[in-house]
């Protein structure tokens, strides 16, 4: 469901990163600009009041790239505007930790670094398009390699604030993938391994927000219990750190904030699932996780959620065919519950590719209601991009 960046904004990260030469403790010690003092987020209140959602560098630079390459000059004007709205910035391997540097340099005091937590072992096991570069098993790496140095990096710039999401259909998938045998193999990996990132990254400039699936994933009635208790189980094997918030919703995903009826409620089965929009799911979720003893604020991901009643099936995730980029990161939800609506997939980037023949494909790729063709998860898909701009509501 999710992606790896392409080799290109690999090569692109590497321009922007430490020489070398040298280390990871060598870049902790160059200060950070961000404010002039030490910043401390209250992870009791909601940190998207105050801070703005940072456009980062590296999506800017993609948006740019793909706005040079469209004719329509009116279209290249609209698309340009997608370079100023804030991101999440997608740490998904090791090496995409240089990344996190350049990524701080241009963040205001006024702004908040989106970052996402993303390379457990055995990542995505009920896909293909996405699975990671850790093995099952290696936790140690995980931990020492992965983890370790984000700690180190975002210690060094304690003058910038950071909202991170924590591993993206981990914990999901252990609710509802579990009869997978790639599933069981890597629970106990996903579990231990977010408690880590949860209890190390607990740092005074961070906010934490830890991956919930969707409405229409732990949203089932058999799933939200068990959903929420498997996410609190793994928060207090953190020892409950203070600096998580709460959940994220919809991460790459499809679904509307507040439509009614919801998309899927004519469905044979919807009399199984209330929550037909991400509104609903957030207001019957949150509940369920404070009762399992865990905080309960939501950010939701409207990226790509502006068009409706393009899937067949509410499982369809990848590179929905009609999809426009949704509501601008905005703290004004209009539910005290939803801290904000944020982006947190890059629009643009595919979700996996619909060529059958590649060693990644994931059939939910070639789906009908999937756009083709499309290349490797990661990987800039020009069309798609375009189509998100002329799809978008509001209109850029």
């Amino acid at each position: 469901m999710k992606f790896q960046y392409s080799a290109l904004l690999a090569l692109a990260a590497s321009a922007y990163a430490a020489p070398p030469t040298q280390s990871i403790k060598e870049v902790a010690r160059q200060a950070s600009a961000g404010c002039s003092s030490a910043v401390t987020i209250d992870a009791s209140t909601n940190p998207f009041k105050k801070y703005t959602l940072h456009p980062n560098t590296f999506y800017r630079k993609e948006v740019e790239a793909a706005v040079a390459a469209i004719t329509d000059s009116s279209l290249a004007a609209s698309a340009a505007k997608v370079a100023d709205v804030g991101s999440f910035l997608w740490i998904d391997t090791i090496a995409n930790i240089a990344k996190v540097e350049p990524a701080i340099a241009d963040v205001p005091c006024t702004n908040i670094l989106g970052l996402v937590i993303y390379d457990l072992p055995g990542r995505d096991c009920a896909a293909k398009a996405s699975n990671g570069e850790l093995k099952v098993g290696e936790i140690d790496k995980y931990k020492s390699q992965y983890i370790d140095p984000i700690v180190t990096l975002l210690k060094a710039h304690p003058n910038t604030a950071f909202a991170l999401l924590i591993e993206p259909d981990s914990l999901p998938n252990l609710v509802t993938n579990a009869d997978l045998t790639t599933c069981k193999d890597s629970a106990s990996g996903y579990e231990e391994g977010v408690a880590y990132a949860l209890k190390s990254l607990n740092l005074p400039n961070v906010v934490m927000y830890i991956d919930a699936g969707h409405g229409g994933w732990l949203g089932w009635d058999a799933n939200l219990k068990p959903g929420a208790q498997g996410l609190a189980k793994v928060y207090k094997a953190a020892g409950s750190p203070k600096q998580v918030r709460g959940f994220s919703t919809n991460t790459a995903g499809w679904n509307a904030w507040d439509q009614s009826p919801g998309e899927f409620s004519t469905a044979s089965d919807a009399k199984y699932n209330k929550c037909q929009n991400e509104k609903i799911y957030v207001d019957t979720f949150a509940p369920l996780l404070k009762a399992a003893g865990m905080p309960n604020h939501a950010i939701i991901d409207t990226g790509r959620n502006a068009v409706t009643g393009l899937r067949k099936e509410w499982g369809d995730w990848c590179n929905v065919a009609g999809a426009g980029f949704g509501v601008r990161p905005t703290a004004d939800t209009g539910d005290e519950l939803a801290d904000a609506f944020v982006w947190i997939k890059p629009g643009g980037e595919s979700d996996g590719t619909s060529d059958s023949s590649a060693t990644r494909y994931d059939s939910f790729c070639g789906k009908d209601d999937a756009f083709k063709p499309s290349p490797e998860a990661g990987t800039w898909n020009q069309a798609y991009f375009e189509a998100l701009v002329k799809n978008a509501k509001p209109a850029f």
